[in-house]
């Protein structure tokens, strides 16, 4: 199972999505998953909508992790609609091979399935069946209310020829520990998890 350290790993919630959360996910090998808005025609590291100075600029946060050789993948979270140009502008002058988007609305994702960006639906409570999912290459598979991810659903999705990310239970305020037995049986190479406990995550499932 490989580890997406949810906005960094972070120590406390003040870490989120800064540089010292980026570096500890990297140096541990994991991958991290972040978000991205524009400001100014600039595409910051942001959650919500950026104000101010200061904020990482996404091609600041590319450069970064090219600098850990060991780092893992990418999960960048479109805050946006209409990124695409300036993604591939920083992706052009900062290459990451290990990187997909999800999370944008649905119009604005065919744009990224038709400019081949590696792209993400999304399964959840909410969203039962997923859009757009013989063109995406994985599913972001989201628990908002309950545990409802059994591994009948993940092994349907890889038998499939998807990757999917599950999204830990804690990133809703809920206890992860019935997840993650559920899915501690789960084998794949094109498996990953989200979560705020990366270090945790990588102990009991790896």
């Amino acid at each position: 199972m490989k580890i997406l350290a949810h906005r960094g790993w972070w120590l406390s919630p003040a870490e989120k999505n800064s540089e010292v959360a980026f570096r500890r996910a990297f140096e541990g090998g994991f991958g991290v998953e972040t978000d991205v808005r524009d400001q100014e025609g600039i595409l910051r590291i942001a959650h919500d909508v950026p104000v101010g100075d200061g904020l990482m600029s996404f091609a600041d946060f590319l450069r970064l992790h090219r600098s850990y050789p060991g780092a893992g993948r990418i999960a960048l979270n479109i805050k946006a609609d209409g990124l695409q140009k300036l993604l591939r502008s920083d992706l052009a002058e900062n290459p990451v091979d290990d990187l997909f988007c999800f999370d944008m609305a649905v119009p604005d994702a065919l744009g990224y399935v038709r400019g081949g960006f590696c792209t993400y639906t999304r399964q959840s409570e909410v969203e039962t069946v997923p859009a757009f999912l013989d063109q995406a290459q994985g599913v972001w598979l989201d628990a908002f209310y309950g545990d409802w991810i059994v591994p009948e659903v993940v092994e349907q999705h890889l038998a499939a020829g998807r990757r999917v990310a599950l999204v830990s239970p804690e990133l809703h305020g809920r206890d992860h520990r019935a997840a993650w037995d559920s899915w501690r049986g789960l084998r794949s190479d094109r498996l990953e998890i989200c979560t705020d406990l990366p270090d945790q995550a990588a102990n009991f499932f790896n």
